[in-house]
C-alpha cells in the first residue's frame, strides 16, 4: 500500500456547534456548493482510504444521512455519552475492523479548506511514527490547543487552552485537530485515556504525550498556510471561510486560462468546471455542477447545474438544470430551466447562433 493511502480516515462530526445559533447542525451549513462535512468527506476520499468513518451525535440521524448522501460507502459511528475527542475517535474505531493495520487519519468535520494534498503530505510524513500531528502558527492562539516541544524541538505534547499555564498560552503554534496515527498504537492508547482535565473530557491530544513518553515516534507537519485548517464556530466565521474559498477557486480557474473580469462580484461553487478561454462577466453566480466551455461568455446572471456550450453567449440570464447549445445566444433576461429547455425552437427567448 502506498504511504499516501491510509487504512482509514475518521471524520469527527459529533459536535453541537452552539455558537452557530442555528437549528441546522454546524457541519451541515454550506459554503461554495457543499456542506462543511461534504468538503471534509471530499478531501478525505481523495486519499483513497480503505475505510472512511464519520462520527456523529448531535442531530446524528440527519448528519449521518447527509454523510451517506455525500459518500454512500462512508461508515457511521455514534459517539456515546462520554465526552471528548478521544472518546469520539474510540467510537469511530469501533466501526472499523479489529484487524485494521496501518495509518488512521483523524480530522475535524468543520475545516472546509483542508484539502487532499495537505492530508496526503501528512500521511507521507507519518512513516513509522505512532503519531504525526498537523500544526500551524497563528498570530492569536486564544482558544486553541498549544503544541509543546522538548529541548530538541520534537513535539512532546499538546495542552488545551483551559489547561495551559500563562507561559504555555504565549505559544503561537497550535493543534489543528488533524492527525495520522498508527492504528495499533491508537487503539491501545485510547483504552487508557482518562478525564483529569479542566473540561472533564477524554482528550485525543493525550495520545500525543503517550506516544512521546513511550518513545514510539511523534512526527509533525507545520503548515505555512493557516487558512487550510481554519475552523468554523459561528456564521461570521463561515462567511469569512466562504469568501476565502471563493477567492481560491476563482484564482485557480484564472490561472488555468479562464477570464474572470471581476472576481470581487463573482461567486463559484467547488463543483463548477470552467474551460480555458471562456469568459465570466461581473455579477455572476456559478452554482452546483455548472460547466462553461471554451469561448463561451456568461453573466451577469445565475447558472446552476448548467452546461454552457462552446462560444455560447448567455448574458443577463438565469439558467437552472439546463443546457445552452454551442454557439447559441440567449436574449437578455431569459430564464432557462429543465422545463423550458425542451420548448419549441421558435421560442422567442432563444436567439439563433451567429
Amino acid at each position: 500500500m502506498s504511504v499516501s493511502h491510509p487504512a482509514a480516515v475518521i471524520i469527527l462530526a459529533a459536535g453541537q456547534g452552539t455558537r452557530m445559533k442555528s437549528a441546522t447542525p454546524k457541519v451541515l451549513h454550506t459554503m461554495c456548493g457543499r456542506s462543511l462535512l461534504g468538503h471534509a468527506i471530499a478531501a478525505a476520499r481523495g486519499l483513497e482510504p480503505e475505510h472512511l468513518v464519520v462520527v456523529v451525535r448531535h442531530e446524528g440521524e440527519i448528519v449521518a444521512a447527509h454523510a451517506q448522501q455525500c459518500d454512500a460507502a462512508a461508515a457511521i459511528a455514534w459517539q456515546d455519552e462520554i465526552k471528548g475527542t478521544g472518546r469520539a475517535v474510540w467510537c469511530g474505531l469501533q466501526a472499523l475492523p479489529e484487524s485494521l493495520d496501518g495509518a488512521v487519519v483523524v480530522m475535524a468535520g468543520d475545516t472546509p479548506l483542508l484539502d487532499t494534498a495537505t492530508l496526503s503530505e501528512l500521511v507521507e510524513n507519518h512513516a513509522a511514527n505512532a503519531v504525526t500531528i498537523l500544526t500551524t502558527l497563528v498570530p492569536d492562539a486564544t482558544g486553541y490547543g498549544r503544541i509543546l516541544r522538548d529541548a530538541a524541538g520534537q513535539v512532546c505534547g499538546v495542552v488545551e487552552h483551559r489547561d495551559a499555564t500563562e507561559e504555555q498560552r504565549a505559544i503561537r503554534e497550535i493543534n489543528t485537530s488533524t492527525y495520522a496515527f498508527d492504528a495499533a498504537f491508537l487503539r491501545d492508547a485510547l483504552g487508557n485515556l482518562g478525564t483529569a482535565n479542566a473540561q472533564g473530557e477524554m482528550y485525543l491530544t493525550d495520545v500525543v504525550s503517550a506516544a512521546y513518553g513511550a518513545d514510539a515516534g511523534v512526527g509533525d507537519l507545520v503548515l505555512d498556510d493557516s487558512w487550510l485548517v481554519e475552523g468554523c464556530n459561528d456564521l461570521a466565521q463561515l462567511a469569512t471561510l466562504r469568501a476565502q474559498m471563493n477567492r481560491r477557486l476563482l484564482e485557480k480557474w484564472m490561472r488555468s486560462g479562464v477570464s474572470i473580469i471581476d472576481p470581487a462580484t463573482t461567486s463559484i461553487d467547488a463543483g463548477v468546471r470552467l474551460e480555458p478561454d471562456c469568459r465570466v462577466e461581473p455579477g455572476t453566480l456559478l452554482r452546483g455542477e455548472t460547466t462553461v466551455a471554451t469561448g463561451a461568455i456568461v453573466g451577469p446572471g445565475e447558472f446552476e447545474n448548467a452546461l454552457v456550450g462552446e462560444n455560447a453567449v448567455a448574458r443577463h440570464v438565469v439558467v437552472h438544470d439546463a443546457s445552452i447549445p454551442a454557439g447559441a445566444r440567449l436574449s437578455p433576461y431569459t430564464a432557462v430551466s429543465a422545463e423550458t429547455e425542451s420548448a419549441d425552437d421558435t421560442d422567442p427567448k432563444r436567439l439563433p447562433a451567429n
